[in-house]
């Protein structure tokens, strides 16, 4: 074997592991006396940290100098801007200013906008040529080290060469974040850019249409307000490219998204470079040629997508990435106190939250936040809290349930009540004709008993017949409630049919056709969105667009309490009245919810179907890559609503008692058996992450918080099954996440299991890994030294000794997998802590 050269790393660290000149120490070095002999090798590394620094950066501005694409043709120079053009300019800005306004369900962002930051993320190159552009990967990096900025940061220093990528999972505000961009936009916070297009990729890529580039970004784009010289306005973009922002909002809904990646056939090259205005494309040709900068050499690209699936396939055209941070604690504070405006019920809501931990941690999901909100404004505080996603979901079908019986009932009852008052005039009208007749027949001879007997009988039988009414008038209600939860039961699972549909697509678009009422249902409660597609030729200000200029101002002068009582009114409306218009589901986590009620209760779906559905199998297909989010959401609300109480699955399924439970029986024994039966050593890190949340699923199934004895069979299996050194390298950890490995590393100890956790790269924030490392079962963890750093320090400011000593003590690190420039950087800190024996110098 050849030996290693003078001066690398691996000859350094052979002579650090020498135990020569390392001291004894000593009792009174505090906490840090505990640090493992990790960082003896450090202390011996650090006179080589500086040079191996400029050798990291140096192959890796090398690496980028040979990644480095040939540059785009410049720009025109800026011209003048025509007073006609200014004046669309403004138009736009005041259009925009109104129309990103709403952010669904009667919100605005001037009332119900958080915030949020937005986070780098990085991309590291990997494979066996480490030069090549094409191979590269997302890094999770450490909480501390990520760079955070508001959205009004995300274009600093970029030359727009290639496209920026915002990343968020389903719900975290991606589309919110674009609105509010638009905003500022118009209140002229984002002055570099004079036009800015959002092409909405749901709407666009319905249609094989073809259309122009003029057309695509001054007619289809979301926001575009009326052109009255759209002439003028399009050599104006031509003519100053870099002045022009073009959003892709929800890249990854596109269909066949890795055709736009693919590099255009020179003769379409050639055609888009002619004239782009007068040729006619389709949208997926158009959006290819801008993507691949043929059109618009020099805009500026925005990307929004989930990081699976079409991030993937991006990776070797962006360079910069950024995903949302989603709610912080504080976030979700203001978030409330913006959704409830009452201090007391604020307080109370608040107070309510934080005893349920798990549903707390949720809240770092904006869309999940939001569902939370509904359920603890329209529950008593008596009423338990759900403690699982699932039962989240739940309860909030349940409150849409009850509040859509109650406002289509109220006119029913109200003619039921007509109809009943209607019944007893007639009844009380035939009673005193019988009783005046009578009076006239009989003599006048009768005795005065008889004449005062008469009345009191007559009342008596008046009573008896208005109560005989009044039950009949029950009964008859009562039918005809029942018979319309029947009816919503139906409708449901018409609903939970879609949801799987769209999700086996990956589409939250309905493209199967609906009947009106099952149309009307989901607008009225708030599964269904009515979204505008676009694809109207280009008018001048004065004219109507077929009334989409009137559907535009009307969400803009949408007032916060109308829209809660209306909006799905004007949804039906303009649903019925205009064909260019599309159905969404309009949150991804009911969607997703719905399809786990037709996965897991329905009788079309055999057992054999259902355990081909389920993530991941064992032996090799244990490794497959990893499935869509809304697939694991799917599954895992499946095998949640199996554990689920059946009395409360009720309005869920219109199947025979018996059927319906020997059905739940069957399928949560073939869960039970699947789950016990793999091979927890051959699952991926991911894979045992989605384990842990099936089985948290299964667990806690009751308002109280006790337990089904399944999940805690299931529970305690996985606890006792994991293997020793668990690893989530690499895996992303939100906090939901922590909470869940916490419960279950937790179980693991009552029977007697102890762990080597890994956690670096994983974005798990400072919070969450003390939440870990804290446990009394953790032997050793690795992490991001940044943020174990940044733990010390809090706990040492704290005051909590103990838990430092620990998170101290505990650490393991390995110098020689240091990647990144930035692991040299907090290798050089730990060893100054080393060294001092104290995180600081002071």
């Amino acid at each position: 074997m050849s030996s290693s050269p003078s001066g690398s790393l691996s000859e350094t660290a052979n002579k650090a592991m020498s135990p020569t000149g390392t001291s004894p120490l000593s009792p009174s070095d505090g906490p840090y006396q505990y640090l493992s002999h990790s960082f003896l090798l450090v202390h011996k590394l650090s006179c080589r940290v500086n040079c191996h620094v400029t050798y990291i950066m140096t192959c890796y501005i090398s690496e980028l100098s040979l990644c480095k694409e040939p540059q785009l043709p410049q720009s025109p120079a800026v011209l003048d801007i025509p007073q006609v053009v200014k004046d669309y300019i403004r138009e736009a800005r005041t259009h925009m200013s109104q129309t990103c306004q709403d952010i669904g369900e009667g919100h605005s962002l001037t009332s119900h906008y958080v915030d949020m930051q937005v986070s780098q993320r990085e991309i590291h190159r990997s494979g066996k040529n480490t030069n090549k552009c094409a191979d590269k990967e997302l890094v999770f990096i450490g909480n501390t080290n990520r760079q955070k900025g508001s959205l009004g940061q995300i274009f600093e220093g970029s030359k727009g060469d290639k496209p920026i990528l915002l990343l968020g999972n389903a719900g975290m505000g991606k589309t919110t974040l674009i609105r509010k961009l638009c905003f500022d936009w118009s209140r002229d916070s984002i002055p570099q850019f004079d036009f800015v297009f959002v092409l909405d990729s749901k709407a666009l890529t319905l249609t094989e249409s073809t259309y122009s580039l003029q057309t695509l970004l001054l007619n289809l784009s979301s926001f575009a307000p009326s052109c009255t010289d759209p002439d003028a306005v399009y050599a104006q973009i031509l003519a100053a490219p870099k002045r022009v922002l073009i959003i892709f909002d929800g890249f990854d809904g596109l269909r066949d998204y890795e055709i736009l990646l693919q590099t255009q056939e020179k003769d379409l090259i050639t055609s888009f470079q002619k004239d782009s205005k007068a040729q006619n494309y389709t949208v997926k040709r158009l959006y290819s040629a801008i993507l691949q900068k043929v059109l618009l050499p020099g805009c500026t690209l925005l990307l929004s997508t989930r990081p699976r699936g079409a991030a993937s396939q991006l990776l070797r055209r962006v360079d910069s990435f950024l995903e949302v941070c989603g709610f912080t604690p504080t976030d979700v504070e203001t978030y409330m106190s913006q959704y409830f405006t009452d201090p007391a019920l604020r307080s109370s809501a608040l107070d309510r939250l934080k005893s349920c931990s798990y549903l707390h941690l949720l809240c770092w999901n904006p869309s999940l936040c939001r569902l939370v909100c509904l359920v603890l404004e329209q529950t008593k505080s008596l009423v338990a809290l759900p403690r699982t996603l699932t039962g989240l979901c739940h309860q909030v079908l349940r409150l849409k349930m009850e509040l859509d019986r109650n406002s289509t009932n109220s006119p029913a009852e109200a003619q039921a009540q007509i109809s009943l008052q209607s019944v007893e005039e007639t009844q009380t009208q035939i009673s005193s004709n019988t009783q005046r007749k009578r009076r006239y027949s009989k003599t006048q001879t009768k005795s005065r008993v008889q004449v005062r007997s008469r009345p009191q009988s007559t009342r008596r039988a008046k009573w008896q017949k208005k109560e005989e009414i009044e039950v009949d008038g029950e009964e008859m209600e009562s039918v005809e409630r029942e018979a319309d939860r029947t009816e919503q039961t139906e409708l449901l699972i018409q609903l939970s049919s879609l949801a799987w549909d769209g999700v086996k697509a990956s589409s939250s678009i309905l493209t199967t056709v609906v009947s009106a009422k099952l149309k009307a249902f989901g607008l009225r409660t708030g599964f269904f969105l009515s979204h505008p597609l676009k694809t109207k030729p280009v008018v001048s200000s004065g004219e109507e667009e077929g009334g989409e200029r009137e559907d535009k101002e009307e969400i803009g002068e949408q007032k916060k309490k109308e829209g809660r009582g209306k909006r799905w009114r004007t949804d039906i409306e303009n649903a019925d009245s205009s064909d260019d218009r599309i159905m969404l589901w309009a949150n991804p986590f009911l969607q997703s919810y719905l399809a786990g009620v037709h996965l897991a209760l329905s009788r079309t779906v055999s057992e054999r179907s259902f355990l081909q559905t389920l993530l991941f199998q064992s032996g090799q297909k244990g490794r497959r890559r990893p499935q869509r989010e809304e697939l694991e959401l799917t599954q895992r609300f499946a095998i949640g609503l199996l554990f689920h109480t059946r009395t409360e699955l009720q309005g869920l399924h219109l199947y025979p008692e018996t059927a319906f439970r020997d059905m739940v029986r069957s399928k949560q024994a073939l869960v039970t058996k699947h789950l016990e039966g793999l091979s927890h050593g051959d699952l991926s890190s991911a894979q045992v992450l989605e384990a842990c949340h099936y089985v948290y699923e299964t667990s806690f199934i009751h308002g109280n918080g006790s337990r089904d004895s399944g999940g805690t069979r299931l529970l305690t299996h996985l606890a006792s099954n994991l293997p020793e050194v668990l690893t989530f390298h690499g895996v992303s950890l939100n906090p939901p996440d922590v909470f869940i490995v916490q419960n279950v590393l937790s179980r693991g100890g009552t029977e007697g299991r102890s762990f080597c956790l890994d956690v670096e790269d994983s974005g798990i924030n400072v919070s969450g890994l003390q939440a870990l490392v804290g446990l009394s079962n953790i032997n050793t963890y690795r992490a991001c030294i940044a943020d174990v750093i940044t733990l010390w320090e809090q706990l040492e400011q704290s005051g909590e000794e103990g838990l430092l000593q620990g998170a101290v003590s505990k650490l393991k690190i390995d110098p020689l997998k240091a990647t990144q420039v930035c692991h040299i950087e907090h290798l050089a800190k730990l060893v100054n802590i080393h060294t001092h024996r104290r995180l600081s110098d002071r």
